[in-house]
């Protein structure tokens, strides 16, 4: 006896909003069959003694360490800007009153 029935794929279906056409029902119904056999077989595997992880390769950050550089370019950005009011640039109101 099936574990996955019809029923269960439309159901599925209808909760992830999936279209599915009903021609494929009975395919899905297998593949997702299949699915939690195989699910159920690792269930049997023996873990114990094995480290939790969370990828199967670990992972190294390759950022730069942050560093604070001082710049003299600040009039040269602030001259970029659209529409400069003294020190600040100026944007247009985006609140409405």
């Amino acid at each position: 006896m099936s574990k996955i029935t019809a029923d269960d794929v439309r159901k599925v279906a209808k909760l992830a909003r999936l279209d599915l056409p009903e021609a494929k029902i009975a395919t899905y119904t297998g593949q997702l069959e299949r699915i939690l056999d195989y699910v159920a077989h690792l269930e049997t595997v023996d873990t114990e003694g094995v480290a939790a992880t969370t990828r199967a390769v670990e992972v190294v950050n390759v950022c730069r360490e942050d560093l604070v550089t001082p710049t003299d370019v600040r009039e040269e950005l602030l001259n970029e800007a659209p529409q400069r009011e003294g020190d600040f640039i100026r944007v247009p109101k985006i609140v409405a009153s």
